[in-house]
């Protein structure tokens, strides 16, 4: 599992003109790529990792100021473009692998008690965001 973190003021999502999911306090907005062999386990590990990432102000967690998370699906993860100008998808798990997943590190995290909003799994999402810092990492697990 990979995922693609910014440390955000605010940040949200957008599906044919329909805001689907936003944060509009300081928070993470994560991108999420599954790949073939990732399971519930690594959703897990990458929940707990992201609720006590200290990349917030101050070098706070999630969990240490109630931060909120906006968690998005992103296959392009997964892209490779060593060859060639087109990458292509092969390493990223198909939909029906890859959503559920998704959809557990979210429910993961707030088992944890964080605030989580989602984008739309396999719409066509608009992403707007405030980065602060800038501060991008990514994370694999």
């Amino acid at each position: 599992m990979r995922a693609v973190v910014q440390r955000v003021t605010t940040a949200s999502v957008t599906v044919d003109g329909e805001t689907v999911g936003a944060i509009a306090e300081p928070g993470l907005l994560v991108l999420v790529g599954v790949t073939h062999t990732d399971t519930r386990a690594e959703a897990r590990k990458l929940a707990a990792k992201l609720w006590g990432l200290r990349v917030l102000d101050g070098e706070k967690s999630c969990s240490d100021v109630s931060a909120p998370l906006l968690v998005i699906s992103q296959f392009t993860l997964y892209g490779d473009a060593r060859k060639g100008r087109r990458p292509t998808w092969q390493a990223a798990a198909p939909g029906p692998v890859a959503e559920p997943l998704v959809d557990a590190v979210a429910e993961e995290l707030r088992a944890l008690g964080a605030q989580v909003e989602t984008g739309r799994f396999g719409a066509n999402m608009k992403v707007s965001l405030v980065n602060d810092g800038p501060i991008t990492l990514v994370l694999d697990i």
